[in-house]
């Protein structure tokens, strides 16, 4: 068989400068989260926050609180950028920099992601030697954009393991195909995925291959 045709907006990406094939990839397949809800519910128990302090912080009512976290109610762009910049991963701490030295240093091809948003946030030297551009174009940034058929499903079953529901959910193991990536390439491969918690409760996701 033939080589698969990428779409033409994806072909675009693939052919275009690193810096804005990143961007357009990005742009592409931007991550939105559909579980922010219960992200914020997590984070206020966590936290021993109430909805009605939780209301207050967003300027919403203590019943939107409720119905966003029981995902009977859909938030306002403004809202959910609010909330995706309170829960995002960032690795502040001396524990989460040390977490994040132990894969930089790691021989294996890993990296750390925000479990949110997908964004990069570390990197082993055998995972950067296989992507397309430096490294240092590719962290903070969403690697969304290039996920495979498999990662998508995969991702979509996540609240159904309870995945961000507990505070250590167990690793989650699959296959995953190729996605014709010149920039983040993903060769065929058994993943692991393990969810971890940094210092101030937010989550980041370690990613494997084996």
């Amino acid at each position: 068989m033939g080589r698969r045709q990428l779409p033409a907006m994806r072909r675009a990406c693939e052919t275009a400068r690193p810096f804005t094939r990143i961007a357009q990839a990005m742009s592409v397949a931007l991550f939105t989260s559909p579980h922010l809800g219960l992200a914020l519910r997590r984070w206020r128990l966590l936290h021993r926050v109430k909805q009605q302090h939780a209301a207050e912080l967003f300027g919403v009512a203590q019943s939107s609180i409720s119905r966003w976290e029981n995902g009977q109610q859909a938030m306002e762009p403004a809202e959910r950028a609010r909330l995706e910049q309170l829960l995002a991963a960032n690795l502040s701490a001396a524990a989460d920099q040390a977490l994040a030295r132990l894969v930089n240093d790691s021989p294996r091809a890993v990296h750390l992601v925000c479990d949110l948003t997908h964004r990069l946030l570390a990197c082993s030297a055998t995972r950067a030697g296989q992507f397309g551009v430096p490294l240092s174009e590719l962290l903070g940034q969403s690697l969304w954009g290039f996920c495979t058929e498999e990662i998508t499903r995969k991702e979509a079953a996540l609240d159904d393991l309870g995945w961000r529901e507990v505070l250590a959910p167990p690793s989650v193991e699959f296959f995953s195909g190729h996605n014709d990536s010149a920039i983040v390439p993903i060769a065929p491969s058994q993943c692991r995925w393990t969810r971890l918690n940094l210092s101030d409760g937010n989550a980041v996701r370690l990613v494997e291959t084996l």
